[in-house]
């Protein structure tokens, strides 16, 4: 738990070991006259008991929040060992970089939360049903990105459909060291492929948004959540059944009047698993985004982070709950990230969903529309509001002034250029002679050793320019400046060699780079189904099937 800046507050619980009761030279006073009667009337006893109540309660505030006690330690390391924590990443093929900080030195920060199906405990089984995928691998049901801006005055929250054909990299698991290829495949199959590290991967390689850490629960842990916070609010335009037809087997179970209600337990757990009543699995983002946002408001009322005894619960079900990336698993830093959540006003908050398209290879699956998507994930690398009720953000990668050009180590005729194809997406194939097209027009701006790669296409979202080492970096921002591509796609990359242009799908045509408007706050391609999160009118429409 992160240490209070206001004066007078007692040390943080890593400073408990080193505290020790100090004994006091000052005589006790008894309170009591001799004969044992008390000194003063009724008031004064009044004020004594307040007194008594109040240095009780500040004890028991010191003991359970800041641990300056043995029995506060003891409790934090409880917490502590709750948590189960993972490798962030479990692969190497990553092609995100981080966002350059802002004025003031600040950085975005992103979260990947992933509701897993597992049923590989007693617990998982009875909640989740359908014993006949006990003991499989589980699969990421729920994905969602929670990005927090470098200011921490805005958030967003993106969900990927869990039907959402991707390229999935190269992932080891982590506990038994398989290494699975890579592939095509709905992106939900990640978390059996090597757990929540390759997820992650994907997501990266898919956005371009560098993830910092990850979090996964799974049902059990949805009933314990939603028990300790205390239920909360959704609502429903129709009676709602969400129950096997002749049709469709299956059902989350969750039975509902019209209009709102308080979820908690099981029935919380049932309100994020419903798809068949809402109609399809998009239907169900919106459902689950509804959820949190309430969640989100129900924590701000209750004010848990100043209330000791709901503060107590909500981290013992959240440590119980949660698997997260190594680098955050101690209470300290969880504590840390939920008060960075809090200070965002909910109507700052956008919930939102990847705009998408039928997938043309299967019609139960669903691709990217790579051109809203494109936008998104541009919003987000470029720490752009998904909303428009902030003033004018400070932009990512503002330092002040701009950072001065390389100079060149060789003339351009010297220098050797390799051009790579990587037009391919995970909806279109690569353009054939891509490399060789803009191979030719760096040999006609000077660069005559540019030559193509022919060992086969690639994927990349966004066409970049990459060298090896510092010396280069110079010369790599000279060939960005020849086709017109912009500094910021400049990057030092291992995976390279020398300069290295890689052609991306963003110039699939033409001999001129495109160029590229900057989005504004709040101007979210259309598909992405944004909610607020001040929004408390939202309700879901129930499919005629499920009504009753």
């Amino acid at each position: 738990m992160a240490q209070s800046e206001v004066r007078g507050e007692a040390p943080a619980v890593e400073d408990t070991m080193s505290l020790t009761p100090k004994t006091s030279n000052t005589p006790a006073r008894s309170g009591r006259r001799a004969g044992g009667r008390r000194a003063g009337g009724p008031k004064t006893d009044r004020r004594r008991r307040r007194r008594r109540v109040l240095r009780w309660s500040a004890t028991v505030l010191a003991v359970v929040i800041l641990g300056t006690t043995g029995a506060g330690y003891l409790y934090y390391r409880h917490l502590n060992a709750n948590i189960q924590k993972g490798a962030r990443a479990n692969g190497d093929d990553s092609k995100a970089r981080r966002t350059a900080p802002n004025a003031a030195g600040q950085t975005p920060l992103n979260i990947l939360l992933i509701g897993s199906d597992s049923r590989n405990s007693a617990e998982n089984l009875k909640l989740g049903g359908n014993r006949s995928h006990a003991g499989d691998p589980p699969l990421a049901d729920v994905q969602m990105l929670i990005h927090l801006s470098a200011d921490r005055k805005s958030a967003a929250m993106v969900s990927i459909p869990r039907d959402t054909r991707v390229d999935i990299p190269q992932c080891k698991d982590p506990d038994s060291g398989k290494v699975y290829p890579p592939t095509n495949d709905i992106i939900n199959v990640t978390l059996a492929r090597g757990g929540a590290g390759c997820t992650l991967l994907t997501w990266e390689n898919l956005t371009g948004v560098y993830i910092d850490h990850w979090m996964t629960i799974d049902f059990a842990g949805v009933v314990r959540m939603a028990d300790a916070i205390g239920g909360v609010d959704v609502c429903v335009n129709q009676n709602v059944w969400d129950h096997p037809t002749p049709d469709v087997p299956g059902g989350s179970g969750l039975k509902l009047t019209k209009g709102t209600h308080k979820v908690q337990g099981e029935q919380a757990l049932q309100w994020l698993r419903t798809r068949h009543a809402w109609g399809d699995d998009l239907k169900r983002a919106r459902a689950q985004h509804m959820y949190l946002n309430s969640m989100i408001r129900t924590l701000k009322k209750q004010n848990v982070f100043t209330d000791t005894g709901r503060l107590m619960d909500l981290a013992d079900a959240a440590t119980k709950s949660l698997k997260v990336s190594e680098e955050i698993g101690t209470v300290k830093k969880l504590y840390a990230l939920g008060t960075q959540m809090k200070s965002v006003p909910s109507d700052r908050i956008t919930s939102v969903t990847m705009p998408n398209k039928r997938d043309p290879q299967n019609g139960n699956h669903v691709v990217p529309d790579e051109a809203g998507a494109d936008k998104m994930w541009q919003m987000l690398r470029d720490d752009v509001p998904f909303d428009k009720n902030g003033g004018k953000p400070e932009p990512a990668g503002n330092t002040g002034k701009a950072k001065p050009a390389g100079k060149p180590s060789v003339d351009a005729a010297r220098l050797g250029v390799l051009v790579q194809n990587a037009t391919r997406s995970s909806t279109e194939a690569a353009v054939r002679q891509r490399a060789s097209a803009i191979g030719q027009v760096l040999v006609q701006k000077g660069y005559s050793r540019a030559q193509a790669d022919a060992s086969g296409s690639l994927a990349e979202d966004k066409t970049l320019v990459r060298y090896p080492s510092a010396d280069l970096e110079g010369d790599a921002q000279a060939v960005a400046k020849a086709l017109g591509i912009p500094m910021s796609s400049v990057q030092k990359s291992t995976d390279v060699s020398g300069v290295t242009v890689v052609v991306g799908a963003d110039w699939r045509t033409g001999t001129s780079y495109p160029k590229q408007s900057k989005p504004k706050a709040g101007d979210l391609p259309d598909g992405s189904d944004a909610v607020n999160g001040s929004d408390t009118t939202k309700c879901m429409d129930v499919y005629s099937v499920y009504q009753w």
